[in-house]
């Protein structure tokens, strides 16, 4: 079985249905804010806010899918012999947690174990999570200098954008639940930023995973009936 995946058009795809999304996404906060409309089908399932919709199966999927990728080039480094298999698997494993997270939303439940007295601080989640992203940051060092200038240029923009809409935006978010509460306009935004961040950044760096396989132009070829269970090979775009 082989699987082929055009570097080009994954990545104008991914971001089309990441433009569609935030768009949906505001599109609701509008109709329920602005323009006072009822809450019908299509606000649930559109919505960024909520759970257990289309967003966030999607979303889920998106990180699944770069947890599969990490793995793969985590199989093909240590093939190589190269530096760094541990912390490609290890990031592979964070990815696959996350997409777990993101449907079955565990860091809430996490959050009813601190309590910091409120305001930025009001999901208490935030502290913990800041304090492994911290220790993850600076564990990566030399993992990010070792790759080349252009896919860590990208890793460190798109986890920059990801961290910064599940972790960083949450900090106003608790502010402003705290003050304001979730049933209007001001929380509806917040919130529409934050996943709208968490989206980019997930599907960007997916692209650049994409590329780190296949090359900014080429094709990826993944071959699951090698005699080595998994072969990857970089092709030429055609033409």
């Amino acid at each position: 079985m082989t699987i082929e995946l055009s570097v080009s058009k994954l990545r104008r795809a991914l971001l089309a249905m990441w433009a569609l999304l935030a768009a949906a996404g505001f599109a609701v906060e509008a109709w329920k804010y602005l323009l006072r409309g009822s809450r019908q089908a299509w606000v649930y399932f559109f919505g960024l806010s909520y759970e257990a919709n289309f967003p966030t199966w999607y979303s889920s999927c998106l990180l699944l899918l770069c947890s599969f990728h990490l793995g793969l080039i985590g199989l093909a480094a240590r093939r190589r012999s190269e530096k760094f298999v541990l912390h490609w698997w290890t990031l592979a494993a964070g990815f696959l947690y996350i997409s777990l997270d993101e449907t079955v939303q565990l860091h809430e439940h996490v959050s009813k174990w601190f309590n910091f007295g409120g305001g930025f601080l009001y999901f208490g989640w935030v502290v913990p999570a800041s304090i492994v992203v911290a220790v993850i940051g600076l564990s990566y060092t030399k993992f990010l200098a070792y790759l080349p200038a252009r896919p860590r240029l990208q890793f460190i923009v798109a986890g920059a954008l990801y961290v910064g809409g599940a972790l960083g935006v949450e900090f106003f978010l608790g502010y402003w639940t705290e003050h304001a509460g979730t049933r209007n306009l001001g929380y509806g935004l917040i919130d529409w930023v934050q996943e709208s961040l968490e989206l980019l950044g997930a599907t960007l760096f997916l692209c650049a995973l994409v590329e780190y396989l296949g090359g900014s132009d080429g094709q990826i070829r993944v071959s699951l009936t090698e005699p080595e269970l998994l072969a990857i090979s970089r092709q030429s775009a055609p033409g």
